[in-house]
């Protein structure tokens, strides 16, 4: 429970990255492939500010979240 499983698999060209916490409250973080390898830090980054600050235990909606984030 709440360990962090990072994947890259190929998005479309608008989406970074992506986390999901699975049935067993876990994250599944996924990052674009087709991004370049500073890109792709930037959104596991990005991704991993989401799970510290909590965000899948808000009410807030995702584009507030996006807005407010550093």
């Amino acid at each position: 429970m709440d360990d962090i499983h990072v994947r890259l698999l190929k998005l479309p060209s608008t989406v970074y990255g992506v986390t999901v916490r699975d049935e067993n409250g876990d994250f599944n973080v996924y990052i674009n492939s087709n991004l370049s390898a500073s890109a792709q830090d930037r959104a596991l980054k990005h991704e991993m500010k989401h799970i510290k600050r909590g965000d899948f235990y808000s009410d807030e909606c995702i584009e507030t979240l996006e807005d407010n984030m550093p």
